[in-house]
């Protein structure tokens, strides 16, 4: 089954960013005041984009994507009408499995790493 990641611009000029099987049951939700918290207080106004994805992981991992976008480069995607790449991998998630230290050392700590690919 499909999932999308829709993006919504609402009255006051800003956007949200979700996911969804039925996109159109959704936006109906939200123009109700039924959806997300925060279009409750920011009504929509209209369906900027959606992007169709394999499954709610991959949907998922584009709405985190597209969120980490400033308002700009948002409505240049839809623009576009193309979906966004996938993201990449952070240094954590390169890391060899072998690794000694990735468990006793903190995430946020990659110097310590001197074989992550950066």
């Amino acid at each position: 089954m499909a999932w999308f990641v829709y993006l919504i611009e609402c009255v006051d000029g800003s956007l949200y960013t979700g996911i969804a099987v039925n996109v159109d049951a959704r936006y109906a939700a939200h123009a109700c005041g039924k959806g997300a918290r925060y279009t409750r207080a920011h009504p929509p106004a209209r369906l900027l984009a959606r992007f169709a994805y394999a499954d709610r992981s991959a949907a998922s991992k584009a709405e985190y994507a597209i969120k980490q976008l400033s308002p700009a480069a948002k409505r240049a995607l839809c623009a576009s009408g193309a979906p966004p790449p996938p993201p990449a991998y952070s240094a954590q998630q390169q890391c060899n499995a072998d690794c000694p230290t990735q468990a006793a050392l903190p995430a946020a700590c990659p110097e310590a790493h001197a074989h992550w690919k950066l």
